[in-house]
């Protein structure tokens, strides 16, 4: 009985990170799955080796540095049926014409979501115990603090509050579950019974502000969030609360954040800012209250191997004739990111 026939896929992204997402064995478990050139890796749709590859495609298969698909991708590819991205939001890179077709698409950022909130758990525990601030007393001092007199200091209690329910969000809720943490959530569509689901009660955003001691920011970068966190509600993070941002920097104004920490009243946990990089004149590159970190969150080295292996999984239901786990919808790119 013959073999049966594999659908035709090609690889669209920077090709720098193939290697990482796709290791020798889940290449392998690919190559069974589906027809695809592992050399042949697109970086643009208009150059002719891509155009002939695309002639033929069934599945892309993209990543961080695939162009944008759109009228003219599509043109070229008059069989393409499933994009599966081997990363997170596919808001800009799936064009008006790709929806339209109608399309399959499946992200990865489910599993990107992961080692976002593990570093959001490590920064909330750090925050608590002021490990930031100590450290730096540390390099000035060189000498340790005294072991009484730190009231302020301590995870027994204290409250964390979550601004936005994404998938990292749900991620830093449920891993926050087995400390004495108190955990808030902010979000406009999870309703009293869904927060008390994740473990935490639902407040309004001023409230979660006032009330929280540190405050992760977990929401989508939409026309709706921008600079959510503005003057006025930076000002209600009480003294010496903590802000972690691994989200998006277009959700906090930048001069109201800079001029909250340059004055000291609250620290910071940065992942993500506005501009990205900061500018070297920035106060914040110096600032004993802020710690600042390069975008390294989201999958980076080995985690991004987790990205892959949700493709391969894409890929092995549908060959079973299975819905994709990780489908994206048109409809909800306009709440998420």
């Amino acid at each position: 009985m013959p073999s049966p026939r594999l659908p035709s896929a090609v690889f669209a992204m920077n090709p720098a990170h193939l290697p990482e997402l796709l290791p020798p064995h889940l290449m392998a478990r690919l190559g069974e799955l589906v027809r695809i050139d592992p050399t042949l890796v697109v970086q643009d749709f208009t150059e002719p080796a891509a155009r002939a590859a695309l002639a033929g495609a069934e599945i892309l298969i993209t990543g961080w540095g695939c162009p944008h698909i759109g009228a003219e991708a599509l043109a070229a590819a008059p069989r393409l049926r499933t994009v599966l991205h081997a990363a997170g939001s596919v808001r800009s890179l799936i064009g008006e014409e790709a929806w339209q077709r109608g399309l399959a698409v499946s992200s990865a950022a489910q599993a990107n979501a992961l080692p976002v909130a593990e570093y959001t758990l490590a920064a909330i525990l750090f925050a608590g115990k002021n490990a930031f601030g100590l450290r730096e007393r540390l390099r000035a001092e060189r000498a340790h603090p005294a072991s009484t007199g730190h009231a302020d200091i301590g995870n027994l209690g204290r409250r964390v509050g979550v601004i936005g329910a994404s998938r990292v969000g749900r991620r830093v809720l449920e891993l926050l579950r087995p400390f004495e943490l108190s955990a808030a959530l902010y979000d406009p569509y999870v309703d009293e019974a869904g927060a008390a689901a994740l473990g935490a009660v639902p407040m309004s955003l001023e409230e979660l502000l006032r009330t929280s001691d540190i405050v992760s920011l977990h929401a989508p970068d939409i026309p709706q969030t921008y600079r959510m966190l503005d003057r006025d509600r930076l000002a209600l993070i009480r003294d010496g609360g903590v802000l972690i941002n691994t989200s998006r920097g277009a959700l906090v104004d930048p001069d109201a954040l800079t001029d909250e920490l340059v004055a000291g009243r609250i620290s910071a946990v940065l992942d993500v800012t506005e501009p990205e990089p900061l500018p070297e004149e920035s106060p914040l590159h110096r600032l004993p209250n802020v710690f600042l970190t390069p975008h390294i969150a989201g999958s980076l080295g080995n985690e991004l191997e987790r990205l892959g292996r949700t493709v391969v999984d894409e890929l092995t239901r549908l060959g079973a004739g299975l819905q994709l786990a990780h489908a994206v919808h048109r409809a909800d790119l306009a709440i998420s990111a």
